[in-house]
């Protein structure tokens, strides 16, 4: 499978909102939201947020991520993460979150990036502590992902 990313279009957002295949990975990719995904709430989020960015295999949207907090030379913050069924288990997670991190480091200048996952997402508490020990990625000697630990929802 190759993948490449991209900024996000409009076109792309009806598909996106099909990812969350119900309210419990709604919660994990966007807490605020009421399930099921709307075009008009993600609109919105992508508004409010930095270089929202699509992750394509074979001309098909399979994954979505974003940054809310942008601090140049400072922390960056990775969210709105979310991976389409079909794509899963298949290294579309770790290529989107790994060039979300490249992009904030590049970017931003970021001397940490910083992802949450509730402890209730398995795959994200799998996936992320993997990606933490990535030298190519980390900049200083502090960690650049931290997973917060929030209580169940």
């Amino acid at each position: 499978m190759i993948l490449q990313h991209r900024q996000v279009k409009a076109d792309d957002i009806k598909t996106i909102c099909s990812f969350p295949l119900n309210a419990r990975e709604l919660f994990y990719m966007f807490p605020k939201a009421q399930y099921p995904l709307t075009e008009a709430q993600l609109s919105k989020v992508i508004a409010q947020r930095f270089d929202s960015t699509v992750v394509e295999t074979e001309n098909s949207v399979v994954g979505f991520a974003n940054v809310y907090r942008a601090e140049r030379g400072g922390v960056c913050c990775i969210g709105n993460v979310i991976v389409a069924q079909e794509a899963r288990g298949k290294g579309e997670a770790t290529y989107k979150v790994e060039t979300i991190i490249a992009l904030a480091f590049d970017r931003y200048d970021a001397t940490e990036v910083q992802i949450s996952c509730f402890n209730q997402n398995t795959a994200g508490l799998l996936l992320y502590p993997k990606l933490a020990s990535c030298p190519l990625l980390s900049k200083s000697e502090s960690p650049w992902i931290v997973v917060d630990q929030h209580s169940s929802i």
